[in-house]
This record gives structure tokens, sequence and C-alpha cells, in this order.
């Protein structure tokens, strides 16, 4: 995750994808190396919070639907830190019901894409957000 580099661009960019389906962790990872990005992942809240700790990424891709903490408690607990405040955070979600955009937004989450998501649309909502951070 970067430390020392300028955020906002795909040879740099640190994507922290937390989900905890290795299915969809696989894909993502597949889509967004593909474009150059630098991936790190974690299965559920508790190992992204271990990976958070140590470094700051440059976005986050949060599955809602976690066993430990759900997305909207975790995005909540990321924004109550001052160094995670201004990172992006983007909903990937399944939840598709009326509602649960609104809800997404209001826990903190900066965006909210639907699963199955468009494997050509993620690396430019992406790259959207990362030029908005720097």
């Amino acid at each position: 995750m970067s430390t020392t580099t300028q955020p906002g661009t795909a040879r740099n960019a640190t994507i922290l994808c937390i989900e905890d389906s290795p299915d969809n962790r696989m894909l993502v990872r597949r889509v967004l190396e593909a474009e150059g990005y630098l991936f790190v992942e974690a299965s559920d809240a508790s190992k992204a919070l271990e990976l958070i700790a140590i470094h700051t990424p440059d976005l986050i891709l949060m599955d809602i639907n976690m066993p430990d903490i759900d997305g909207y408690a975790l995005t909540a607990r990321l924004r109550s830190m001052p160094r995670m405040k201004y990172v992006p955070i983007l909903a990937l979600t399944a939840n598709v019901m009326k509602g649960d955009r609104e809800r997404s937004l209001a826990a903190g989450c900066d965006a909210y894409i639907e699963k199955p998501f468009d494997i050509d649309k993620l690396p430019i909502q992406v790259s959207q957000f990362l030029a908005l951070r720097s």
C-alpha cells in the first residue's frame, strides 16, 4: 500500500479489496492488475483493519455482506480514522434492494457498485475516484 508515492495513477495506486468471496477477490484482482494497479486483499474486516494499521491504501473496494463486521460498520469505523477520512471507499455489493445505495453512502462510501460488476467499467470507476483524490 502506498506510503510515499503520489496516488492517482495505475502504476502506483494500491487498491484494497475487502471481500469474503475468494472468487470475487480473484476476479477483481485480475481486472485491476491487468490495468496496472497494485492489489491488496482482505477476506474480512479484521484482516482489513490489520492491513490498514500498517499502510494506507489509495482506494478501497468494500463488500457490504461480510461475516465478522459488515461493510457499513467497517466503513464508518474507517471514516473515523483521520488518515482514512479521504481515502475513496467504493461499496462493491450484491445488496441491490431499494435503499441499499443510500445506506452505503450514509455509512461513508463514496460510490455504490452493484454485483455482478462490469469488468470493463470497474477500472474506469476506480480511475475516476483516484483522479479526484490526487
